[in-house]
């Protein structure tokens, strides 16, 4: 593949985070600061060193229950940093380095800090349960509109036909899907900043009550306090920098009407960005050593491996069955900090992302894959997919 491509032109430079947990005595704005400091700092940069900043997600979004990513302004503001780019990133093509690399490979800035700070947790402990994204005693305008008549404004609820279409295509059975999360939180017990660390079984997962059929308490993800921040650099900066992770390729298409819930065929999900993504890179499936792919529902991981190339239409269920490939140690470990269904819900791939650097750089502790060298890293799904490749550095 040729050295055109723009994603040659950036590198992950530096990743942070907050303190994590169900629930934390620290405002967004608080978990904001401690999350780029750290990343700045990750990176081997100063504060001065920064000349853009994203906050993601921006505009509407921004303001559901447990988003807590403050103001960008008042974040600029407290740095006291003069900036040549900024952007409130919506979540359409939902890889959150996705805007700064493109600002950093077009030279309007050289080193970019994005961040998102979630508090679910609290708004969840708040609201007497997991926020939905509207509330059924109030009026609700575009897409909402039509989800409210039949109560659907919780994505646990968006999800659940899918999730049941898929099954039926399939023959794919609960038995098999409880691998995901029995195997991350495996995972999650390496990790000491994971919000569940103790041990999950099958039995533990099939006795669990449904949240919406099929949909049990251990396929969601967890809402937490937190918030993660990564900083996107120029690759020319990369000898000043403490362990720069190069960007691969990357790609996002939506290939169907934008909305969940007219969303084509409910048994593929995000095979349009996975093959975006594959045309800019001579890297295969086979090359890949570690999958951090999203998994706000134990479905979403599903799409993923098939989309992805790392099984075929259909084959998740037994290829997880057991969860040696994707343990620790197997031909694909999945989700080695635990997921967001151990780990937390740190979303849109903040979390997935931090732990790719952390895996390629080597610096993963307990939990590091040996010789990882390729991390694939995808969010969401549907219209809201992204894809990328991580490498290690130098390429």
């Amino acid at each position: 593949m040729g050295t055109d491509l723009f994603e040659r032109r950036v590198v992950i430079s530096g990743v942070g985070q907050s303190a994590i947990g169900r629930q934390l005595d620290r405002s967004g704005f608080q978990l904001t600061i401690d999350a780029i400091l750290a990343a700045v700092a990750d990176a081997g940069l100063t504060v001065d060193d920064i000349d853009g900043l994203a906050m993601f997600p921006g505009g509407g979004k921004a303001n559901l229950p447990g988003y807590a990513n403050g103001n960008l302004y008042e974040i600029q503001d407290a740095l006291r940093v003069t900036t040549t780019w900024r952007q409130g990133i919506i979540e359409g093509m939902c890889l959150p380095f996705y805007g700064p690399a493109m600002a950093v490979a077009t030279g309007q800035a050289r080193h970019v800090v994005v961040w998102r700070t979630v508090k679910e947790g609290s708004a969840a402990r708040n609201a007497g349960g997991r926020p939905a994204y509207g509330s059924t005693n109030s009026a609700a305008e575009g897409p909402l509109a039509w989800l409210l008549p039949v109560g659907a404004l919780s994505p646990v609820c968006q999800l659940a036909p899918y999730t049941t279409r898929y099954m039926h295509e399939y023959g794919v059975t609960r038995e098999q899907l409880a691998w995901i999360p029995v195997t991350q939180r495996a995972h999650a017990a390496l990790n000491p900043d994971a919000v569940y660390r103790s041990p999950l079984t099958v039995d533990d997962y099939l006795a669990s009550r449904m949240i919406s059929s099929p949909i049990c308490l251990y396929d969601c993800d967890v809402p937490a306090d937190g918030a993660t921040a990564i900083v996107v650099s120029a690759a020319e900066t990369a000898a000043d920098l403490r362990a720069p992770v190069g960007v691969e390729a990357m790609a996002g298409v939506v290939d169907g009407r934008p909305s969940w819930e007219q969303w084509e065929d409910m048994g593929r999900v995000g095979y349009a960005t996975a093959a975006a993504m594959w045309a800019r890179t001579d890297l295969r499936p086979a090359d890949v050593d570690v999958a951090e792919i999203y998994d706000g529902f134990t479905i979403e991981a599903v799409w993923w491996l098939e989309a992805m190339g790392f099984c075929g239409p259909g084959e998740a269920g037994a290829f997880v069955e057991g969860g040696k490939r994707i343990s620790l140690g197997g031909e694909l470990p999945l989700n080695t900090w635990g997921g967001q269904l151990s780990g937390g819900r740190l979303h849109a791939a903040f979390g997935h992302t931090a732990e790719a650097v952390r895996q390629l750089r080597g610096e993963a502790g307990d939990r590091q894959v040996a010789g990882a060298r390729v991390a694939a890293v995808t969010s969401v799904g549907g219209y809201e997919a992204g894809a990328a490749l991580l490498t290690s550095w130098p390429r």
